[in-house]
């Protein structure tokens, strides 16, 4: 889209993430290791610099330290072409406060905007695991000529009151957004099924920025996205559903197609792992057509000795597996597996250690932990209360660079 439209895109970077705590505890969201090698926003931005979409700006807030040093080591665009991408903390341009939701940010940030005088803006969140053709979405929200469009994902209806609901006409104009309905309304051309937010939006600028000026002199509002300002365009009458099963991903397969998983919680962030793991996976990392871009750790190629194994599972570089098992898990860089350990089902970051005959099952262990010989994490979920991990439906968390008793 280089020489088409002016689009900027907004990045909305700046969440707590307290339902994926431990892992927040000192970092932003975003800045959630994931797959291995990747942060939570490597995703976001590999989508839009895939798209040629590449004027990006990351809103962030929350123990941002390590998201801006990653965007500002990893992500590096050509200024010679216009392309950037530049991390941009709170800055209480408006008065003596911090963000007061999503729709405060932008426009706290409103200089992005004027600087960069664009013909259209994109906001999209930060924290989401999918790929998807940004340059699609946008191409059809100026054919349509209105001033929002809301990509829409499509979810089971018995399921779909634990999302933000987009009931739409049949030909996609918006009819209601409803916040976690009892009774969600089904598809004109489904029934059984609804459209879920994904918490991407693509504005005409000057539409967006009166929104944003009229939400901003609003007493009443709550300032955020979804809850004021989309509302706010659908009763003008002025929004669209982009139907996100219409999105064409280059190398995309049958299987992972379409795929979007919210890793807003334990349950979730685990379960989206075991997503990239099986020989056909639901989300397929290994998509050299829409890549996903990080920076790599200048580390050797995993090393397994002592008949050291690993099944249906992501082994980062610099590990090295040492006799022990491996099995439906994701190892990130330079993590050490000792002899006759096991490791099932479990999300391991850089810099771990897991001692000779350990069992780590079901479990995610931030950076750092070192797992001494024979001691057993993820088997008995009481015990591991016991000894001060996080343990949320099944999977047992434990914190970075936490020490590790030994088994009660």
């Amino acid at each position: 889209m280089t020489s088409g439209p002016n689009v900027l895109s907004i990045v909305l970077a700046g969440g707590e993430g307290k339902r994926l705590m431990p892992l927040t505890a000192d970092r932003a969201k975003p800045a959630v290791p994931f797959g291995g090698t990747y942060r939570l926003i490597d995703f976001v931005l590999s989508n839009l610099v895939n798209s040629d979409l590449t004027k990006i700006c990351v809103l962030t807030q929350y123990k941002s330290h390590s998201l801006d040093r990653h965007i500002s080591v990893t992500w590096r665009m050509s200024v010679l072409l216009g392309s950037y991408v530049t991390s941009v903390p709170a800055q209480q341009r408006t008065g003596k406060q911090w963000y007061q939701g999503s729709a405060d940010a932008i426009y706290q940030s409103m200089n992005l905007i004027n600087d960069e005088d664009p013909d259209y803006v994109v906001v999209f969140g930060a924290d989401n695991i999918y790929r998807m053709n940004v340059e699609d979405m946008v191409n059809a929200h100026i054919e349509s000529g209105m001033d929002a469009t809301i990509a829409g994902i499509r979810v089971p209806r018995r399921e779909a009151s634990a999302f933000g609901i987009i009931d739409a006409a049949p030909d996609g104009r918006i009819n209601a957004f409803l916040e976690k309905p009892a009774d969600p309304p089904g598809l004109p051309d489904s029934p059984d099924e609804s459209f879920a937010s994904m918490g991407n939006y693509v504005f005409s600028r000057k539409a967006f920025v009166e929104a944003l000026n009229d939400d901003a002199a609003s007493a009443d509002s709550r300032h955020d996205m979804g809850g004021n300002i989309i509302p706010g365009f659908v009763s003008q009458g002025a929004a669209q559903v982009y139907d996100f099963t219409k999105n064409n991903v280059p190398g995309s397969t049958e299987k992972d197609r379409n795929y979007w998983r919210d890793v807003g919680t334990i349950e979730a962030y685990h379960a989206a792992h075991m997503d990239l793991v099986s020989v056909e996976p639901d989300f397929n990392l290994y998509n050299r057509k829409w890549p996903i871009w990080t920076s790599q750790a200048q580390l050797p190629g995993a090393k397994f000795t002592l008949r050291g194994t690993a099944e249906d599972s992501i082994v980062g570089s610099g590990c090295i597996i040492s006799g022990g098992d491996v099995d439906r898990s994701v190892l990130s860089p330079n993590v050490m597996v000792d002899k006759w350990a096991k490791i099932e089902e479990s999300v391991i970051f850089s810099g771990c250690r897991i001692g000779r005959n350990a069992v780590v099952r079901r479990a995610i262990l931030d950076k750092n932990v070192v797992v001494p010989d024979g001691v057993e994490i993820g088997v008995n979920p009481e015990h591991d209360k016991a000894r001060g991990f996080h343990v949320e439906d099944g999977i047992t968390v434990v914190a970075k660079s936490a020490e590790v008793p030994g088994n009660w």
